[in-house]
């Protein structure tokens, strides 16, 4: 009778040891799904890019004559700002996998600061542009771009400050368990690759 219970103990514990070892042995396929969607975002962000050097490519002049020239101080401070968010936000990352929830709030608070920051560099460059988004073709694609942009940043923004409502409640986030940061930070660093293409694209390339 003994050695019955101690052999049901023994496959009790097994299955729950396979169980666990299956579970760390798969990966996570969440992640894989995000990189799926930043592939797909990708790839719209890409016809964007290939409609924009299109119309570059078969105009005579471009911008087309007349059109103000867009001024770099601003946007290469925005520039600096957001690639400097993208080490802020590894930082969030890493003091999660120390298990240092408060340090990840304060490193994902900054970062959400830096992209609101961001915002309204852009709104103010927006208001400030001497030509409209029917101007002609380059302003119109380059209201298209930024525009576009500026939704993934806002909703990135947005995305941070979910985790930082979710990581209110005590163990939600733990350095064995951190999807939503870890998302957040891939998110980020898409858009902020997709910003240096672009600025490189409508204001340095002459």
């Amino acid at each position: 009778m003994q050695s019955s219970a101690i052999d049901t103990t023994t496959i009790v514990t097994s299955h729950h040891e396979a169980a666990a070892h299956g579970h760390h042995a798969h990966p996570d396929h969440r992640i894989f799904g995000i990189i799926v969607f930043l592939v797909a975002e990708a790839m719209i962000f890409m016809g964007l890019f290939i409609a924009y050097l299109t119309f570059r490519a078969v105009a005579p002049v471009w911008p087309p004559a007349g059109t103000p020239e867009l001024e770099l101080l601003l946007p290469g401070v925005n520039t600096i700002i957001l690639i400097s968010s993208s080490f802020v936000i590894h930082n969030a990352d890493t003091a999660i996998k120390k298990d240092d929830v408060k340090g990840m709030r304060l490193w994902f608070a900054i970062t959400a600061a830096i992209g609101a920051v961001f915002l309204a560099g852009q709104l103010y460059e927006y208001f400030h542009l001497e030509f409209g988004l029917k101007t002609n073709l380059f302003a119109s694609t380059f209201y298209v771009l930024t525009g576009f942009h500026g939704l993934h940043v806002f909703f990135g923004v947005m995305l941070m400050l979910g985790v930082l409502w979710r990581s209110r409640k005590p163990g939600h986030y733990s350095s064995t368990s951190h999807f939503g940061i870890e998302a957040a930070e891939i998110y980020w660093h898409f858009v902020d690759v997709i910003w240096i293409i672009l600025f490189i694209l409508l204001y340095l390339l002459k």
